[in-house]
């Protein structure tokens, strides 16, 4: 039986989308449009792939949109009523035209607990500074940044092991979860969002491919691991030896130097690659990476 209680617009681009989109599917939620970004160009072929959500919207008869810029697509919105709007990881900036097509709003599910970790690398920022609490936040999308309202929030202890990847998972789940158990209260007015306190606000920034070079003189060999495991999705950290520079896709940290793959850091300590990606392209453990190029 479909839930009737409010129509649902979902933006959503990333994989951690696509967890929040089947939820909503398989909660018999009625999703008027799936608003995601254009297909993008992928691999040595450069061909173009749509977007996961794309596909999952696809097979179950649900209308997509990839607009270039959203406010093109604004009368369409209009045309569908009385709608609400769910993002999860769209990828691009909501103009207030478009929010304010939307009642009651567009509710946004962020992986931090807002205020802390504005911006588009939450997951890797509490990676990178050792937190040990993480979480989900369910908030009213606003025109600044992250800054709207929260409906709810809710925490998720870190083990102090995981990566990025892991961790995205995690939350995807986590996230959806949170988001059904919220918006039934969201939709019909029994829950009121709070106002997030600006002076407790901290932010993260994009990441780029400049930031997968491990620059170890300025980082401690707990700071290089942490970084490691932040990135292992994108950007990546890289690291060379005599000439060969590769991917460190595990390490830990180690008092003393044994071998060459054991790298001193700023506090004097050393970070031993344990697993990395050659510049061959082939996955490897340090020991084999020694035998083929560090002899």
């Amino acid at each position: 039986m479909t839930n009737t209680s409010k129509t649902i617009v979902f933006f959503g681009t990333e994989e951690f989308s696509l967890t929040a989109l089947r939820g909503l599917i398989e909660a018999d939620y009625s999703i008027a449009a799936v608003i995601t970004k254009p297909d993008s160009k992928k691999g040595r072929g450069q061909k173009l792939v749509p977007p996961s959500v794309k596909v999952l919207a696809t097979q179950h008869n649900i209308p997509v949109w990839q607009p270039a810029k959203l406010a093109s697509i604004n009368d369409d919105i209009r045309a569908l009523g009385d709608v609400c709007g769910v993002l999860v990881s769209y990828g691009k900036i909501i103009p207030q035209s478009t929010i304010d097509l939307f009642h009651p709003g567009i509710i946004n599910v962020h992986p931090s607990l807002l205020p802390k970790y504005r911006g588009p690398s939450p997951i890797e920022t509490a990676i990178k500074n050792g937190d040990s609490i993480t979480g989900v936040s369910i908030m009213q999308l606003s025109a600044q940044m992250d800054a709207g309202p929260v409906y709810s929030s809710k925490e998720y202890k870190l083990t102090g092991s995981e990566n990025s990847l892991e961790l995205y998972h995690a939350l995807a789940d986590f996230g959806t979860d949170l988001l059904l158990e919220t918006l039934p209260r969201i939709l019909d007015g029994t829950l009121t969002p709070s106002t997030q306190n600006e002076q407790d606000a901290t932010y993260c920034s994009m990441l780029t491919k400049d930031d997968s070079l491990l620059n170890l003189a300025s980082l401690t060999a707990t700071e290089a691991e942490r970084t490691i495991r932040a990135h292992i999705s994108f950007p990546k950290s890289k690291l060379t030896l005599n000439g060969h520079t590769f991917i460190v896709t595990k390490a830990h940290i180690s008092a003393s130097q044994k071998t060459p793959l054991d790298f001193v850091c700023r506090d004097g300590a050393f970070l031993s690659v344990d697993e990395l990606i050659a510049p061959s392209g082939r996955r490897m453990d340090g020991d084999a990476f020694l035998r083929g190029y560090a002899s």
